[in-house]
C-alpha cells in the first residue's frame, strides 16, 4: 500500500474556503494569480504523496459558479516558439489545451491575454486564430522600466494604455502556459481599471511552492528549489513578515525582492497596500494539509534525486547547465542525499555489469525491486515492463506474455518497412503486442490488469531512455531516471 501524507480532501475544502474570504475581504472581486500549473502538477504529487495532480481544478470546481478563467501568454514566447518542457508542445497550443480542458471539466474560460505585444507577426497570427474561434482577445503592452518606474506603471500611459479585460465572476483565475507569461502584470493592470471604474477589487497569488508554514530546510521547500534550479530561485525566510507579526514564514527571493515595488503599485492604485509582507498575499494551506510529515520528507529526497539525474541527462544532451547541477548537487547535501538513496540506481547498474548490456530496475511498493535486461527481441525498458507485470500478477517467470511469433512480425514491419535499424520493441510496442495476445490469452489479460499498479513506482535506466520509451513510463505514471549516458556512440540520437 503507497504511504500516504497529505489530506487532499482537507486540502480542497481549507484551499476554496480561504479563497471565498479573500474575495470577500476586497468587497466582492478577486484576481488570483495561479502560479505553478493548474492541471498535471505532478510534481506537487510526488513530493506530496496523496495530493491527486488535478487537485487545484477541483479545488476550482469549488468556486466553479464565481469562477472564470483568464489566459495569459507572452508575445515573445509565440514568436520564439516556446515550449513547455514536459509536454513538448509551443505555449500557443497549450493555451489552445488549456483552453479545451477547462471548458471541459465545467469551467469559464472568459477570454486570453497576450502580454507584451509588439505587432510581432506570429502573435498577431494567433491573435486572429483565437478570434476565429471564437475567443476574446485583448493586448498588453510592454512598459518602459517596468517595475521600477512606478509613476509612469501606474498611469494612463502605463497600465492605462493596456486593453480593459471584461469579467463577469467575483473569482477571475490568472494562468498561464508557462513562467515569464505576465501573469502578475495582468493582474495589476486589471486592478488599475476597475479602480478607476470605482469598482472594488483585490489581488491574491496562489502558489503551492515553497510552503509558507513548513521550515526554511525542509525536504519538500528544498525539492521546489531543486526543480526551480534553471532559474535559479532561493528560499529565503519572508523578513517582511517577520518584522510586522514576529513570526517566521518561507517565501522565495523573486517574490521577496519585487514586494516593496508591489506594495507601492497597490498604494498607488487602491490608496493603501492591503499587505504587510510578501506571505500575505498568498492562500496556499498546503503546509495544514500534511498528514505524515516522514512520509513527505522521503519523497521529496526522491525528488531531488530524481531533478539531479534529469539535469545530468540534460547536460549530457547539450544543454548549458552546469550551475544547474551544482546547485542541486549542494541541496542534496543539506538534506543529507546522495544517489545511494535511490535504491532502484545500484539495482539496475548492477544488472548492467551482470549483463554487459543496459538495463532497467522499479521498485514496487513493497520494497522488491524488478530488474529487466536487454535481449535479441526486447530492450530492457520492454522486459522490464513484462517482468513487473508478472510479478504484480503472480505469473511464473518461465511463462511467455507474448509469443515470439507475435513479436517477429513486429520486428520485420519495422526493419523492412518503417525503416528502422533497431529491431528490438520498444514499450508502446509491447504493450500494444500484449494487448491483442489479451483477448484470447488470460494469462496475458491478467497481466494488463495490472498495468495502473505501476503508477507512482520508481525506476531507473542505465541509459538515456528513447522518447518512445520515456514517455510510455510518463503515461503510465512511472517516476523514471536515468543514468546520464548513450546506449550508442552515435552522434545522432532520436
Amino acid at each position: 500500500m503507497k504511504k500516504i501524507g497529505f489530506d487532499n480532501e482537507k486540502y480542497i475544502k481549507l484551499q476554496s474556503e480561504n479563497i471565498r474570504k479573500r474575495i470577500n475581504m476586497f468587497g466582492g472581486k478577486l484576481y488570483l494569480e495561479f502560479g505553478g500549473k493548474l492541471f498535471d502538477d505532478y510534481h506537487a504529487s510526488r513530493v506530496l504523496p496523496g495530493f491527486v495532480p488535478d487537485t487545484k481544478v477541483k479545488m476550482l470546481l469549488e468556486l466553479k459558479d464565481q469562477a472564470e478563467i483568464v489566459i495569459v501568454i507572452n508575445a515573445d514566447a509565440i514568436e520564439q516558439n516556446k515550449k513547455r518542457g514536459d509536454l513538448d508542445i509551443t505555449y500557443d497550443l497549450d493555451t489552445l489545451r488549456l483552453i479545451d480542458a477547462f471548458r471541459g471539466i465545467g469551467l469559464y474560460v472568459g477570454s486570453v491575454v497576450i502580454t507584451r505585444f509588439n505587432s510581432q507577426p506570429a502573435a498577431c497570427a494567433f491573435e486572429k486564430r483565437l478570434i476565429s474561434l471564437g475567443i476574446k482577445v485583448y493586448k498588453h503592452y510592454s512598459i518602459p522600466d517596468y517595475p521600477a518606474n512606478i509613476p509612469l506603471i501606474v498611469s494612463d500611459e502605463g497600465f492605462g494604455k493596456n486593453d480593459y479585460i471584461e469579467t463577469s465572476r467575483s473569482l477571475v483565475v490568472i494562468t498561464a502556459p508557462g513562467p515569464g507569461s505576465g501573469k502578475m502584470a495582468t493582474a495589476l493592470s486589471q486592478l488599475y481599471h476597475e479602480h478607476k471604474r470605482g469598482i472594488k477589487a483585490g489581488y491574491a497569488k496562489f502558489e503551492t511552492f515553497p510552503i509558507w508554514n513548513v521550515p526554511l530546510k525542509h525536504p519538500v521547500n528544498i525539492a521546489y528549489e531543486a526543480a526551480t534550479a534553471d532559474l535559479k530561485d532561493v528560499n529565503m525566510i519572508d523578513s517582511f513578515h517577520l518584522d510586522e507579526y514576529g513570526e517566521q514564514a518561507v517565501n522565495y527571493n523573486r517574490d521577496i525582492e519585487i514586494f516593496p515595488v508591489l506594495r507601492e503599485i497597490l498604494k498607488q492604485i487602491m490608496g493603501e497596500s492591503p499587505y504587510k509582507s510578501p506571505t500575505d498575499m498568498g492562500v496556499n494551506m498546503a503546509g495544514y494539509c500534511i498528514s505524515d510529515d516522514e512520509v513527505v520528507k522521503e519523497a521529496s529526497i526522491q525528488e531531488i534525486i530524481r531533478r539531479y539525474y534529469t539535469a545530468l541527462c540534460a547536460n549530457k544532451r547539450g544543454a548549458e547547465n552546469k550551475d544547474e547541477i551544482y546547485k542541486i548537487e549542494l541541496l542534496m547535501r543539506q538534506v543529507d542525499a546522495t544517489i545511494d538513496d535511490r535504491p532502484v540506481v545500484a539495482a539496475a547498474l548492477k544488472k548492467a555489469e551482470q549483463t554487459g548490456n543496459p538495463a532497467v530496475a522499479m521498485q514496487l511498493e513493497d520494497g522488491r525491486i524488478i530488474t529487466g535486461k536487454t535481449i535479441d527481441l526486447l530492450g530492457s525498458s520492454s522486459v522490464l515492463l513484462l517482468n513487473v507485470l508478472k510479478e504484480l500478477a503472480g505469473i511464473p517467470d518461465e511463462i511467455e506474455l507474448i509469443s515470439p511469433t507475435v513479436i517477429e512480425p513486429i520486428q520485420k514491419l519495422k526493419i523492412e518497412h518503417l525503416g528502422n535499424h533497431n529491431p528490438r520493441l520498444h514499450t508502446d510496442e509491447v504493450l500494444i503486442a500484449l494487448s491483442i495476445c489479451a483477448v484470447t490469452n488470460p494469462t496475458a489479460e491478467l497481466a494488463m490488469q495490472q498495468l495502473s499498479k505501476l503508477k507512482g513506482l520508481e525506476a531507473h535506466s542505465t541509459v538515456i531512455l528513447s522518447k518512445v520509451d520515456e514517455q510510455s513510463f510518463k503515461r503510465l505514471g512511472v517516476n523514471i531516471t536515468y543514468e546520464p549516458t548513450y546506449q550508442t556512440q552515435s552522434l545522432y540520437h532520436k
